[in-house]
């Protein structure tokens, strides 16, 4: 009996071992490997968590950021809900899903840019309209683009004496709730910054009122330990590199890469090419994460480059390559339903974010096996 004891602690052991050699190989391939996705609404929170179990964690994924925005039930400013929104008790449900799988869970709430989507205002202008950095521009009945305002997403402005005391309220809510040491803030296709009609940005700067605002969302989440993500778009040429004015800026906000804090992380999508724009953010000295979404193929390439980039550079440098991260821009339910076959598009082809996102983390482990 005491032999066989032993025997069964013997193998326990060696698996710990073995399980624990296997992750240290990822991690030093990748240390992130993240999901992001919009968080899910109260009745998809099962199949969510199903998701996290079964899909996320033998995957080894071990960052998801979750765009809450306002699908969350403030104390702080209930004003601000949707009027479907998580509880407390369901977020520490998702909390608890991550916590089991050693898997680091972000909250993302956009902040500056995206405070509209089409022809309907989100709720930080719906409630507070005098935040608005273009109150003179009137969502349109039947949105189109391009348009005679320049209309992409509304923004609030970076300078209204009022907006920040709201803002951090939510952020610092959230970031309780979900237990966590980082903050994703969007920041990403901010377009209206700086208008000329503004009584406060006018005449500004974009890149210095860029910064300014990315750098005081930053110091308010050092104050208790937190980081602060960001997507990186607002900080690359659009027209110096021909990335053009979406996953680039077009308005002069790129040179705040050179204003902003350095312990700050970005996110660099680009789902049209592969775009290798990780080793720009490398070199300005800022931690750097590749996104895909939609294009397998790229994905593939992505990775292959990040690991590239991790391998012939300076030790220094390595560091600020941290991985890859797939991006999901459906809600959560039309995911899933993709993901688990209930409802699939046949006109996408290949190129869904699930097909995405399963041969990304393929390659990922094609290439941990191989190294």
């Amino acid at each position: 009996m005491t032999r066989l004891y032993f025997l069964f602690a013997f193998l326990a052991n060696l698996l710990s071992c073995s399980l624990a050699i296997g992750q240290t190989k990822i991690d030093s391939l990748l240390p992130i490997r993240g999901f992001c996705i919009a968080a899910p609404q109260p009745k998809q929170l099962d199949t969510f968590i199903k998701f996290i179990n079964e899909e996320l964690a033998p995957r080894q994924v071990n960052t998801l950021i979750l765009r809450v925005d306002f699908n969350y039930e403030f104390d702080s400013h209930p004003e601000l809900r949707d009027s479907i929104a998580l509880s407390k008790r369901e977020v520490k449900k998702l909390v608890k899903a991550c916590r089991q799988h050693n898997i680091r869970l972000i909250p993302q709430i956009n902040l500056l840019g995206h405070q509209s989507w089409a022809n309907k205002t989100t709720n930080l202008l719906r409630v507070y309209p005098d935040f608005d950095e273009t109150p003179q521009v009137k969502m349109p009945e039947k949105y189109v683009w391009p348009n005679p305002d320049g209309l992409y997403c509304k923004s609030y402005c970076p300078l209204h004496p009022g907006v920040h005391g709201v803002v951090f309220g939510l952020v610092d809510e959230i970031c309780e709730v979900f237990e966590t040491d980082a903050f994703h803030a969007g920041m990403d296709e901010v377009f209206y910054i700086g208008h000329e009609k503004c009584p406060r940005c006018s005449g500004r700067d974009n890149a210095e009122l860029f910064a300014g605002e990315v750098n005081l969302i930053r110091n308010h989440l050092a104050e208790k330990n937190r980081k602060l993500w960001i997507w990186g778009d607002r900080l690359i040429d659009g027209k110096t590199t021909g990335i053009g004015m979406w996953e680039g800026s077009f308005n002069n906000t790129y040179r705040a890469i050179d204003l902003i804090a350095k312990d700050v992380t970005i996110c660099d999508w680009h789902y049209e090419r592969p775009d290798q724009t990780a080793v720009y953010f490398a070199t300005k000295g800022l931690s750097v994460i590749t996104c895909p979404w939609r294009k397998p193929g790229f994905a593939v390439t992505q990775t292959q480059d990040m690991i590239k980039f991790r391998k012939s550079v300076t030790p220094v440098m390595k560091e600020r390559f941290q991985g890859m991260m797939q991006t999901v821009w459906s809600g959560a339910g039309p995911f899933l339903d993709e993901f688990y076959g209930v409802k699939v598009n046949p006109d996408a082809g290949e190129d869904t974010a699930s097909n995405c996102f399963r041969t990304l983390f393929g390659e990922i482990k094609r290439l941990s096996e191989a190294n």
